[in-house]
């Protein structure tokens, strides 16, 4: 048999683990801000780039795609290479793989503060970066397909499916959600409207954590942690089925995001149907990758690459039996708004995601760099201040969710609600955000010891960038199955055909549920008083947008007595037909703004968004000072209501060519609104003689963005009347 030498690319490997690090300890710290913010919410006063609003996609985006992704992209460029022994197909591809992945998080660390933003859950990246990452993504895919062609081992081994699955998927899953119509460079509009962006959003939204978070991590979970135990995988069988049913039935489960929403109800009941059922194949893998350590406890109890590894498997399986109880609809009527879910997102992100990653970069650079690791004793330390940070994090979470579900629901004998304020969960539940607060400082200063210890091991060895092996040459076998060769093992020696077997299997559930949302008009029932957004409104919404408000306030009211109660008529489907995007929200850190139109005065929503302390004792929202004294941009507002009308609003020709108007006319009237305050007349004349008196331009009030805001938050919810909806 003829043996032949190669090098494994090893320099693409080191890449992604030190961008791992960098973007793992600026994705953590980001998040610790943010979580200080609950406690402190104006300690970046002022600086709009570095509010809340602006900063918490920056955050899910930095730990996602750059430090998750990364991690990722470093295991599979190892492991990939090893079981298929080959080299990489194209060291060209994989450097431009690299540096295309590291640009676009930059581009997202830019843009994402300074506003601009989809406001679509882990896709608020604007449309220039959307089709840099589905070229890059290509760009790996490519790569890795070429590679499996050219490899010297004949079977597939169980990690790859799982890769491959990832990269179809993905893939898929962003295109379609991306889907958009830019206005100019840095602005677009989702093509889908309402309830459809809704449901393609949590399409993606749960298949993103599926496919990005999760199936990729088992591929590396079926490799690293047979390597890590020297063991074999406990059961090729459960593989099977474990892969094949968790693709095919993932897909199905995003609409468990939206139960008793203005989704169609057949939609929510299948999102349930097929949630409850991914129980099985998830713990499947939890149990297979458990198992492979069956004989191997001892080493577990010395070898800190397999504590932490099989604490993120046990985190996976609290995770996924924790997402199919969440999809009941009687539990996600309890939970669904609260901080029971992010509790739950955190279990998944901090324990599975994250020490998946750290027990990968500490079995990793060792190997690299042909040395042993600097400190055993500082990585358990990592292990045990990164254990003792999830249970500090998520425990009080779960505290907080469960106080908030309960007070928002209890009602006194005479029928109204015990906590009318809102406001009062929020001062209930600030001890909870501190002990999380704290958790997140002990995950982060495990993160940076981990920092410490990879340095200091880098330096005490030197690296191996093309690590020299030997395989024997590929052997021609017979295209059909052998005699006595089970079917999925002649699958296991075709990728091309794994590769399409699988785009079909999760493709299914995403035609069934999609396809005729959009497609079958009865699902969205129209209001004929429901009109599109007025030219003021409209920038408004884009300011709403810009500022992330949709990340702590929801536009949703649930048919609960205690919504209705609280808040005002549950939503229709047909309210949001000029919603492009949705901006249904996934968590209540402030209360639904569905029906605020016309519930405060024009004043009070000024006061609000200027001190919110001055209007609501208690709050812990940040303020927005720069929008009452920053101007509106108006030049684009024609382009974006001509952007609408090919989206189907119907905005005629007259109302776009009298758009500036209009805005002057609306904002105009808020303005003389606003007079009825002596204290805003009497802050305002002083500033506009102040101008005059030292020669700065001065913004009148209606041209502010302030305005805009006002417009848009007095217009929601009243488009119906209730009356209206019984005749």
């Amino acid at each position: 048999m003829e043996m032949q030498q190669f090098h494994y690319d090893n320099k693409i490997v080191t890449k992604f683990i030190y961008a791992t690090i960098v973007f793992g300890v600026v994705g953590m710290l980001v998040g610790l801000i943010l979580a200080f913010m609950f406690l402190f919410p104006n300690m970046t006063d002022g600086i709009s780039w570095l509010s809340f609003g602006r900063l918490r996609p920056l955050h899910t985006n930095a730990v996602i795609f750059a430090f998750v992704g990364n991690a990722m992209f470093a295991g599979i460029y190892y492991s990939l290479q090893r079981l298929l022994k080959t080299r990489m197909a194209s060291d060209l591809l994989s450097n431009i793989n690299f540096w295309g992945w590291q640009l676009i998080i930059v581009a997202a660390a830019i843009s994402l503060p300074l506003g601009y933003s989809t406001s679509k859950e882990y896709a608020e990246l604007e449309w220039p970066i959307d089709i840099a990452i589905a070229l890059i993504w290509v760009v790996f895919g490519v790569n890795m397909i070429w590679t499996i062609l050219k490899r010297r081992q004949r079977h597939l081994y169980v990690a790859i499916w799982f890769y491959i699955a990832t990269f179809v998927t993905v893939a898929v899953l962003h295109i379609f959600n991306s889907l958009e119509l830019p206005v100019n460079a840095l602005k677009s509009y989702s093509v889908y409207a309402g309830v459809q962006d809704a449901l393609v959003q949590w399409w993606y939204g749960h298949n993103a954590v599926a496919f990005f978070l999760t199936t990729p991590f088992l591929g590396l979970m079926y490799y690293f942690v047979p390597k890590a135990a020297n063991r074999p995988v406990y059961s090729y069988r459960l593989s099977i089925v474990h892969f094949w049913s968790l693709i095919f039935i993932y897909i199905w489960a995003g609409p468990h995001h939206l139960l008793y929403t203005a989704l169609p109800e057949w939609a929510q009941n299948l999102g349930v149907a097929f949630s409850v059922m991914l129980l099985m194949p998830s713990w499947g893998g939890m149990i297979n990758g458990l198992l492979t350590l069956r004989g191997a406890w001892d080493k577990v109890r010395t070898d800190p690459v397999l504590k932490f590894l099989v604490v993120a498997i046990t985190g996976y399986g609290m995770a996924t039996f924790e997402g199919p109880t969440l999809s009941l609809k009687n539990v996600n009527a309890i939970a669904h708004f609260t901080d029971w879910i992010i509790a739950h997102v955190h279990v998944g992100a901090l324990a599975w995601n994250g020490f998946m990653a750290f027990g990968i970069i500490y079995y990793l650079v060792p190997r690299l760099f042909k040395t042993k690791l600097f400190s055993i004793g500082l990585a358990n330390l990592h292990f045990w201040l990164g254990t003792l940070g999830i249970i500090m994090y998520a425990l009080p979470m779960y505290v907080a969710g469960f106080t908030q579900a309960s007070m928002w629901k209890q009602f006194n004998p005479d029928g109204t609600l015990v906590y009318g304020n809102f406001l009062e969960t929020v001062s209930e539940i600030i001890p909870m955000y501190w002990m999380r607060a704290i958790g997140g400082t002990l995950y982060l200063t495990g993160m940076l010891i981990l920092v410490y210890n990879i340095i200091a091991t880098i330096r005490s060895g030197s690296a191996v960038t093309d690590e020299l092996a030997e395989a024997p040459a590929l052997e021609r076998v017979s295209k059909h199955r052998l005699a006595g060769e089970a079917w999925h093992s002649w699958l296991e020696r075709k990728p091309v055909k794994l590769t399409i077997f699988a785009t079909i299997a999760i493709l299914i559930g995403g035609i069934v549920q999609i396809v005729p949302t959009i497609l079958v008009k009865s699902n969205i029932p129209t209001i004929a008083s429901v009109k599109p957004y007025t030219p003021l409104e409209l920038e408004g919404r884009d300011l709403y947008i810009r500022e992330g408000c949709v990340g702590c306030h929801s536009q949703m009211i649930r048919p609960f007595r205690s919504e209705v109660e609280r808040y005002g008529e549950y939503s229709k489907a047909g309210e949001y037909v000029y919603d492009h995007p949705f901006l249904w929200g996934s968590k209540r850190t402030g209360p639904d703004l569905h029906r605020i139109g016309g519930k405060y005065s024009d004043n009070w929503h000024l006061n609000h968004m200027y001190d919110p302390r001055s209007t609501s004792s208690g709050s812990i929202m940040p303020n927005y000072k720069w929008l009452v004294t920053s101007e509106l941009d108006k030049s684009q507002t024609e382009a974006k209501m001509k952007t609408m009308v090919s989206l189907g609003v119907p905005y005629s020709d007259e109302e776009i060519a009298n758009a500036q108007q209009q805005m002057l006319d609306q904002g105009t009237q808020i303005e003389s609104n606003l007079y009825n305050d002596p204290d805003f007349v009497a802050s305002y004349e002083a500033d506009k003689n102040n101008a005059a008196q030292n020669g700065r331009p001065f913004v009148e009030m209606k041209n502010r963005e302030i305005v805009a805001m006002i417009a848009y938050l007095q217009r929601l919810g009243t488009d119906i009347k209730v009356k209206d909806i019984q005749e």
